[in-house]
Formats: C-alpha cells, sequence, structure tokens
C-alpha cells in the first residue's frame, strides 16, 4: 500500500480536477471567459512533460555513468511518457489558442519554441528505433537525451521572453497569476497540477516497469542459451 498511495492520490487529483474545472465558478474575464478553465488541463500538462524530460535527463546521465541498461529503460519510458504530455499540452494550448486569439496556430513564439522542442524529441524515438544493437542505442540515446533537455530550457523559458508573444507571461505579456486568478481557481490549479504530474510519473512507471520485464526475461534467455 505504501507504494500505491501517491498513484491513488494523484488519480483522486485529476478526478477533482476534472470535476471542479467544469462546475467550479471562474472570474469573467475579457476575451477568455470560460476558456480559461483550460488552465487546470494545458499548464500542468506542460509541467508534467518538463518533470518527466527532466527525469530522464537524470537517467540518461546515470547511464553513461553506470552502463547499466536499466538506467537506460527508465529514461526512454519517462521520455515517451513526456512526448505523449507534450503532444496533449500542444492539443490542449492549440485548442485555446483557437478561442482566445482566433486561430489554432499563430506563429507565436511559444509555440513555435515548443513545436521544436518536441521534433527534437520524435527525433529521439526514431534514432531508438534505428539502432540494433542495444548497448550503442543506450549511449547515443543518452547522449541525445541529455542534449535534448538543454535544448528544451532556452526553447521554451527563454527565448520566447525576449520577444513579442501573445503567450501569458512572455514577451512582456503579464502571466495568469497578475490576472484575476481567484480563490476558487487556486483550489483547483494547484491540485492539477500535482494530480497530472503524479499520474504522469505513474503512467511512466508502468511502462518503465514492463520494460523491466522484458530486459530480466532476455536477460534469462541468453543466460539459459550461454549455459546450454
Amino acid at each position: 500500500m505504501r507504494s500505491w498511495w501517491w498513484k491513488i492520490f494523484g488519480g483522486l487529483l485529476v478526478g477533482y480536477t476534472i470535476i471542479g474545472g467544469l462546475l467550479m465558478p471562474v472570474p469573467r474575464l475579457d476575451i477568455l471567459n470560460e476558456t480559461i478553465r483550460n488552465l487546470y488541463f494545458h499548464v500542468p500538462m506542460w509541467f508534467t512533460m518538463i518533470i518527466l524530460f527532466a527525469g530522464a535527463f537524470i537517467y540518461s546521465i546515470k547511464y553513461l555513468n553506470s552502463g547499466n541498461l536499466k538506467d537506460d529503460i527508465f529514461a526512454v519510458q519517462l521520455t515517451n511518457t513526456g512526448i505523449f504530455f507534450s503532444i496533449l499540452g500542444m492539443l490542449t494550448g492549440m485548442e485555446w489558442a483557437q478561442y482566445t486569439w482566433g486561430e489554432a496556430w499563430s506563429n507565436d513564439p511559444k509555440q513555435l519554441g515548443t513545436a521544436l522542442c518536441m521534433l527534437i524529441y520524435f527525433a529521439y524515438a526514431i534514432l531508438r528505433n534505428g539502432i540494433k544493437d542495444d548497448e550503442k542505442k543506450a549511449k547515443i540515446s543518452a547522449v541525445y537525451n541529455i542534449f535534448a533537455f538543454a535544448m528544451m530550457i532556452p526553447l521554451i523559458f527563454i527565448l520566447p521572453r525576449m520577444v513579442d508573444s501573445l503567450h501569458p507571461g512572455n514577451g512582456g505579456n503579464p502571466a495568469f497569476k497578475q490576472y484575476d486568478l481567484d480563490r476558487n481557481m487556486r483550489m483547483v490549479f494547484y491540485p492539477a497540477v500535482i494530480g497530472w504530474i503524479l499520474v504522469g510519473c505513474w503512467i511512466a512507471s508502468l511502462k518503465t516497469r514492463v520494460g523491466l520485464i522484458k530486459y530480466n526475461k532476455e536477460e534469462k534467455s541468453l543466460q539459459s542459451d550461454f549455459e546450454k
């Protein structure tokens, strides 16, 4: 039960987010109106993506230090789950932009930076599938993953803040904390961030467990073949 409490807690928080996000009152702001409810989904998904990519970055460094393929399994599954949440974050962001900016894609610097970041990580998945040798695949993937995370920081957090942007918190545009983010919204937003991050880590842990099971089976198969 000790290893399950955070998973149950995360699931409950996401359930609370969905219900509270749709039913609890929100401030009536110009242009945003009811679309501000997307804050409970779009932003936490980006936070989850960043946490997962950071975990993959750490395990990639661990693999390069240890050479243990289990560290590579953690890194790749954290990355794959992060890619999944990046897609969800992009889709929810485009849906929001459609109703607030007038079009789903407006070449906003934040959109462009995020799209480039996603392409870098998509290339990571393609790179892994193109290498057959496990150790070579793990080593090249680890180096690439470190590079990808290092590129994500300026693409998402630095460059969009240096130019004009429609996105809140970038290019002189105020962040949501400077808008009327009232007490009701905070009661949903903060649990949403925690809940989505925990669910994202849960998904990554399930995928990692499957990867470790396959790895252990392959190890046993190779050992039995060697003994024969």
